[in-house]
């Protein structure tokens, strides 16, 4: 079995000594042009060329959960594209958006402005009914979040593509019901899958409906969020604030303007990080039943996007 490895912008060597590891009869090599022909890759920003010289493909796995750039490439036909359904990223997910919430809710900010200030001064504690939380996507990270936030006994309503049950969460399903579950929800925290269909979602139609005084939180895709919109909003008072962990070109320029409005809270793409050893366990235990001829959970529809 021949494994290449096609990171961009990865350090190679801890991946190929783990995989090694882990697969001590698979012949792992960091792919250079011409090289010769894998069984499977792991891939992050591969070149077309890979897929290019590597038509016989039989498994592509991702190393991160979002795979709408893998998709946009050539890809071998008959591969199977596999994305990590969790390796570690979902309890930093659950962490980042409470922080995220919790911050917003309690006025933590506020706080933090007016200490830096020399101001003592006490604010009214406001009542968790009155900032029901929605999340948009509800795959392994979204219902992590979800869960989450029910521990802190905030209402959660929950957006998919699909019904879904969940314990605690209030379940809106497909575009016929997106509409009411904007209008259940006054913090948005985004967390679908990137395709032509979500692309843009947060616009100001949508981002109007939420509730009055409504806060979002982007830690899925830039291209989700029309960056004008919800500038916009910000500045007529509709919405209180964002936090934003990603954003249609990264690193995020100097010049935007998201830099220079005090109500959005910036991170650099850190939210949920993939952890190496985790991710590499994975996808040794995913190539090892696909070469058994059995399913493997991660599996990615190419018509659906994700």
């Amino acid at each position: 079995m021949r494994i290449a490895f096609c990171c961009t912008g990865t350090e190679p060597e801890p991946w190929l000594a783990g995989l090694r590891a882990a697969l001590p009869q698979a012949q792992v090599a960091l792919w250079q042009p011409g090289a010769g022909r894998a069984d499977y890759a792991l891939v992050w920003a591969p070149p077309q060329q890979f897929f290019d010289e590597q038509p016989q493909l039989k498994g592509v796995f991702a190393i991160g959960a979002g795979v709408d750039a893998l998709l946009k490439l050539r890809l071998p036909p008959n591969a199977t594209v596999v994305r990590l359904d969790d390796a570690g990223m979902a309890v930093q997910m659950a962490e980042y958006v409470c922080h995220a919430v919790i911050r917003h809710f309690r006025e933590f900010d506020v706080y933090e402005a007016e200490t830096r200030q020399g101001h003592w001064t006490s604010h009214k504690p406001r009542k968790r009914a009155d900032f029901p939380v929605g999340v948009m996507g509800l795959g392994v990270l979204g219902q992590r979040v979800a869960r989450a936030l029910s521990q802190f006994e905030f209402p959660v309503n929950g957006w998919s593509r699909s019904p879904k049950a969940l314990d605690g969460v209030r379940s809106f399903s497909g575009p016929a019901q997106l509409d009411d579950f904007l209008a259940a929800s006054r913090v948005l925290v985004n967390l679908l899958p990137l395709t032509l269909d979500t692309q843009g979602i947060m616009n100001l139609a949508t981002l109007s409906r939420l509730r009055p005084g409504g806060y979002v939180i982007n830690v899925a895709r830039g291209a989700h969020l029309v960056d004008e919109d919800l500038l916009a909003l910000l500045d007529s008072g509709q919405l209180a604030g964002a936090t934003l962990d990603v954003f249609r070109v990264e690193p995020l320029p100097p010049d935007h303007p998201f830099w220079r409005q005090p109500k959005i809270t910036i991170t650099p793409h850190t939210a949920a990080r993939t952890l190496r050893a985790t991710s590499i366990a994975q996808i040794a235990g995913k190539i090892e039943a696909l070469e058994r001829g059995e399913s493997v959970v991660g599996r990615v529809d190419r018509g659906r996007g994700y």
